[in-house]
């Protein structure tokens, strides 16, 4: 065994073993039984959508396909699993085959970006059985995740509206710092306007942004000062940045620093709300410093702006956190829908999926004059059906034989095709509580051939 590393920080080259175990016991069982080279499709999809939600954003795809490209198994991994003596049945060629490396299948995905809903895949995998089992497990990470975050910043900057500013602040509630990272870039493809993950920021080429902690009041309020000097210290080093102004009384500090700038010696560029209660906090905060911005932070997601809002709360941004990053998952699977060009499909209680190869057809409503914006239905058929009308197919070729043939996108290309497709949405799949989701017809090849592969199921199981 492997001694201890208790860092366990992430790199490329560990993408190979960043996988669940049964993902190996199944390239060995394929390998064996001479199955590891046939051509296999598994399509990525979710059942059903997040209580609550009439829709999901896409979101993940640059990393899914940057992982398929460094995939590799170097010499010391190989090692490393030999010795956990877990596959010491498995046959010699299971391990020329981690050997021999690369992904070289093709990859099928809608971009982006994209709202889509239940049973439509979002990516298909086309590639040797033993390599399209074995990227399952990072697969669904990314992109479940991405998707989740993006789907909740979209529709927080829809309730939210285009002029508040958005920003994520939700890295120390993230469930990792890698995933305080695929938080922050899918935060910002979903609608936010900035992060205060440093380290993300920089590398997506966004300037992060932020205010100030209760520890800098406390801290002079302590040892030298008061609350006032605290603010005066802040505002030394950064004069543009909101003040936090709850850690004691926040109409009390609201009411000194009125007295302040109407006294010329402080100007307020803005002010930062975490707790009580915001909507009349914000109100009276107003009233004080009519110039200066307002912040609310403190538990937020997409319920609680729509309240805030309701409730007349004078609000400019949002910092939003810990209901962003978390919550409940996108329960995306992945699963096999054709090998070696013989549709397949799993039948169990609410869990049955539809067979083989599969694109999705979007139809837009028929306008009388121009063109029509909104969507009407989608349309769930195999990969040989044509567009029927107007129909427009969302999954594109991204990848052919282990090469990335889909343009890297920039982080605003992907932003401006999340709000147009909210857009397209009808309002009533755009709901926060009971929306009704997208009608998604299923054609009448795939029915047949569902009947079919159904059939044929029955009498194997015999």
């Amino acid at each position: 065994m492997q001694p201890e590393d208790q860092e366990l920080l992430l790199g490329a080259e560990d993408y190979s073993l960043l996988t669940d175990l049964y993902q190996l016991t199944m390239v060995a069982c394929y390998t064996g039984e001479g199955l590891a080279e046939r051509r296999a499709s598994f399509e990525l999809f979710v059942r059903e959508l997040p209580k609550k939600f009439g829709y999901l954003i896409a979101m993940g795809l640059a990393q899914a396909l940057d992982y398929l490209e460094k995939l590799q198994f170097s010499e010391s991994q190989l090692q490393a699993l030999q010795a956990t003596g877990i596959f010491e049945g498995a046959p010699e060629q299971f391990w020329s085959l981690l050997k021999s490396g690369h992904f070289r299948g093709d990859v099928w995905a809608v971009p982006e970006g994209t709202a889509v809903f239940a049973n439509e895949p979002l990516l298909r995998v086309e590639a040797p059985l033993w390599q399209a089992q074995l990227v399952e497990t990072y697969l669904l990470n990314t992109i479940n995740y991405q998707t989740l975050i993006a789907t909740k910043a979209a529709r927080m900057r829809e309730v939210a509206g285009r002029e508040a500013k958005l920003l994520e602040f939700g890295t120390r509630r993230a469930f990792s710092p890698q995933g305080s990272m695929w938080a922050a870039r899918a935060a910002l493809a979903g609608g936010l306007d900035a992060t205060s993950n440093v380290l993300a920021a920089l590398k997506l080429g966004r300037k992060p942004s932020g205010t100030m902690a209760h520890s800098l009041v406390m801290a002079i309020g302590a040892i030298s000062g008061s609350e006032d000097d605290a603010f005066a210290a802040f505002q030394r080093y950064f004069p543009k940045a909101p003040l936090l102004i709850d850690t004691y009384n926040t109409m009390a500090a609201a009411e000194r620093l009125a007295e302040l700038v109407q006294a010329g010696q402080m100007q307020v560029a803005g002010v930062r709300l975490d707790s009580g209660d915001i909507a009349a906090l914000s109100v009276r905060v107003r009233s004080l410093l009519p110039e200066a911005t307002i912040f609310a932070s403190g538990d937020l997601d997409e319920w609680e702006i729509a309240r805030l809002k309701k409730a007349g709360a004078i609000i400019d941004g949002y910092g939003i956190g810990t209901r962003l990053v978390t919550g409940s998952p996108v329960n995306g699977v992945y699963k096999l829908v054709e090998i070696d060009g013989i549709p397949t499909m799993k039948k169990s209680m609410s869990k049955q999926t539809y067979p083989g190869c599969k694109q999705v057809f979007r139809r837009w409503c028929q306008a009388e004059v121009g063109s029509c914006d909104r969507i009407e239905a989608d349309r769930l058929g195999l990969v040989e059906e044509n567009p029927i009308g107007e129909e427009q197919p969302l999954l594109q070729l991204v990848m052919k034989a282990g090469q990335r043939i889909w343009e890297l996108e920039t982080l605003d290309k992907i932003r401006d095709r999340t709000t147009a497709s909210v857009a397209s949405l009808p309002q009533k799949t755009r709901h926060l509580d009971d929306p009704i989701p997208i009608w998604v017809e299923i054609s009448d090849t795939l029915r047949r051939l569902t009947k079919e592969v159904e059939t044929r199921n029955e009498k194997s199981s015999r």
